[in-house]
């Protein structure tokens, strides 16, 4: 027993020290950046977190403009949630992150919007409501739904907007893919919420529902940490 009472001590102190131990490290990074930014060549690695679907959609002409103004710096794109990229962000682990920004404010995060997404409720052209006009919200929620994940900021914008009508959502399944959302959605699996911007085919029909939806696509920051030169040259990239 008293092997296991110092286990479970050693256990404690290792969880307490740990969130120190990863300010040291994060102080030390800061260090780092302030001495590299004294220097005149922009260089180095960046690590920026991002969304498949921002990748896809709205980073290209950024990025391509990055590398070829500033070609010294080695990018390293990791591809994920929005969600998992913010708290990334929060924990040192990403300099930088584009993302859907959150609907509400999280401690030690600076977020600037850099685009606007409209949001458009769709359907295959073989589901029941496609040519219905007008769409109710309450026979929307009649209908099977495929949507991003329960825990995604785009989720969260409208559950919300529901709830403020109380209604609830009968959910088929659910992917955080935007690309295989709107695939599901074109085979008739159910109604779905999309970026406009991505609505260039005539695969699905928006429907003409009264509640207009949006999300916010932008930049997350850390307020507290200094930001690497290759970090404020992407900055200086974004529209």
């Amino acid at each position: 027993f008293d092997r296991i009472g110092r286990n479970v001590r050693l256990t404690h102190a290792g969880e307490e020290l740990l969130p120190k131990a990863r300010e040291i490290l994060l102080q030390a990074q800061d260090m780092k950046h302030l001495a590299s930014n004294l220097q005149t060549e922009i260089s180095g690695t960046l690590v920026l977190g991002t969304s498949h679907h921002i990748g896809l959609h709205r980073l290209p002409p950024v990025l391509r403009d990055f590398r070829n103004r500033f070609s010294a710096v080695d990018l390293d794109i990791r591809f994920m949630d929005s969600e998992a990229a913010c708290t990334a962000v929060e924990k040192g682990e990403l300099e930088v992150a584009i993302v859907t920004l959150p609907t509400e404010s999280l401690p030690h995060l600076e977020t600037r919007e850099l685009w606007k997404d409209e949001l458009c409720f769709v359907v295959s052209r073989d589901h029941q409501l496609a040519g219905t006009s007008p769409v109710t919200l309450e026979q929307l929620t009649h209908y099977p739904a495929v949507l991003p994940g329960p825990t995604t900021y785009t989720r969260n914008i409208l559950e919300q907007a529901l709830q403020k009508h109380g209604l609830e959502i009968i959910l088929g399944m659910f992917t955080n893919y935007m690309e295989t959302l709107k695939m599901l959605s074109e085979i008739n699996l159910g109604w779905t919420l999309l970026p406009k911007t991505m609505l260039t085919q005539a695969d699905l029909v928006i429907l003409p529902v009264e509640l207009k939806l949006s999300r916010s696509l932008g930049l997350v920051t850390h307020s507290g940490r200094t930001l690497s030169n290759p970090a404020r040259a992407l900055i200086s990239c974004l529209p």
